[in-house]
């Protein structure tokens, strides 16, 4: 995929003491609208003819055309599965997965997490119903000052541990295993662990807190900024409680918010209908791109929700919250890929990429018997083993069309003497 620049136009308004960047777009009243100079709704394909764009807006006024204020309440998010937290082990400590399931395992062994091939992200009634055993013994016994500063703020806001009626339990999501979480017990084994370990485990401690938590709250603010009949818009969102966030953001994610707060207090004090003064209009080129890469932990979430690709809809349903592989079996998958050659795997960034091994076999297939790489197949032997368990079908016609489907496609790949 080739990369094309964009230029886009970001205008500065207000003075030198009070300022904030709008970004134009175009609408059905532009003078642009349905112009072939444009790549999209808000962007050039040429230098030129943005510079000349501008030129016609100099000397105009602006004026705030809409407000618009809203509040709003963000939840804490689902606790971790496996594909779940090997995803974010990936993302923060550029691991594995099948690294992250060595950990985890080696936690649920010493007794500190529970079981971790796990596709639900919910706990069952029952569990819910004796959570404060798991918050006791983490409160009792786990010395770590950051965590006990987090379970005493919910012991001193009162903050609620009944569970049962919210979305983190949900016992029609749960086949063998409920959600991965802290069991407050074998703690003495602990310090015992080596840091990576030790970081996995606060990981998941934390999730499971983070639940406990209220929703983060912000205020949001979007403006409409007219230059005769063309259009700016700006927004800006800060947080106003933080709520979980408290647990689960870093303090990257504060800075950030602080410039936040500067853009929020300006755009909240503009009046609908007063004239702002232009400080500049100028271009901003933008590529461009095509989607990133996966690494080993987004690759593994993206197999565990294949069944989105499929366009049919019972089919789609029927491989919902399966996808390629299972919790167990995910992670060996990429490893065994790696291991053949098909695909290599940065290690320092877990970025994936195949092979030229991997690409022709890829390409191969494809040419050959182009359904094996559509999870539209997956889920078609899905419905059929239901139709099976369902005494719809007899399993002998079942695995008769299986076999059936299997040798068309052996006998389209065998060179016949």
């Amino acid at each position: 995929m080739l990369e094309l620049s964009i230029i886009k136009l970001i205008g500065d308004f207000g003075n030198e003491n009070s300022s904030f960047k709008a970004e134009w777009k175009v609408d059905e009243n532009s003078s642009m609208y349905n112009s072939n100079k444009l790549y999209n709704d808000n962007g050039f394909k040429k230098l030129d003819d943005a510079e000349k764009f501008i030129d016609t807006l100099k000397g105009k006024n602006a004026t705030v055309l809409e407000i618009k204020k809203s509040k709003q309440k963000e939840n804490p998010p689902l606790l971790f599965n496996l594909a779940e937290i090997q995803n974010e082990c990936t993302k923060l400590f550029k691991i594995k997965p099948d690294e992250t399931l060595e950990i985890i395992q080696n936690l649920y062994e010493k007794k500190l997490v529970t079981y971790p091939r796990t596709d639900a992200r919910v706990l069952s009634t029952a569990i819910a119903k004796e959570i404060t055993k798991n918050l006791n013994g983490l409160a009792k016994n786990f010395k770590d000052d950051e965590i006990k500063g987090y379970i005493k703020k919910m012991v001193d806001e009162k903050y609620k541990t009944d569970l049962v009626k919210t979305k983190y339990v949900d016992d029609s999501k749960i086949t063998d295993h409920y959600a991965i979480i802290p069991t407050g017990q074998g703690l003495e084994n602990y310090e015992g662990l080596n840091e990576l370990n030790k970081d996995v485990y606060k990981l998941i401690v934390k999730r499971f807190l983070a639940i406990f938590y209220p929703p983060a709250e912000f205020n949001k603010v979007n403006i409409t900024i007219g230059i005769e009949k063309e259009k700016f818009y700006a927004n800006g969102r800060v947080c106003t409680k933080k709520g979980y966030q408290e647990i689960l953001k870093n303090s990257k994610k504060s800075s950030e918010n602080s410039d936040s707060t500067d853009n929020v207090e300006i755009l909240n004090s503009l009046k609908k209908g007063i004239e702002i003064e232009v400080k500049e209009i100028a271009t901003k080129e933008a590529e461009t791109s095509p989607p990133t890469r996966y690494n080993s932990g987004s690759i593994i979430l993206a197999m565990e929700n294949a069944g989105k690709l499929i366009e049919d809809e019972e089919l789609r349903e029927q491989i919902k919250g399966a996808g390629i592989g299972t919790s167990a079996t995910r992670a060996e998958i990429i490893k065994k890929l790696e291991k053949i050659k098909y695909i290599d795997i940065n290690n320092k960034t877990q970025i994936i990429t195949p092979t030229k091994k991997g690409e022709t076999i890829y390409d191969v297939v494809n040419m050959s018997m182009a359904d094996m790489l559509n999870p539209k197949l997956t889920a078609s032997w899905e419905k059929g083993l239901e139709m099976v368990a369902k005494k719809e079908i007899q399993p002998e016609e079942f695995m008769e069309k299986l076999e059936k489907y299997i040798k068309q496609k052996v006998d389209r790949l065998v060179v016949k003497i």
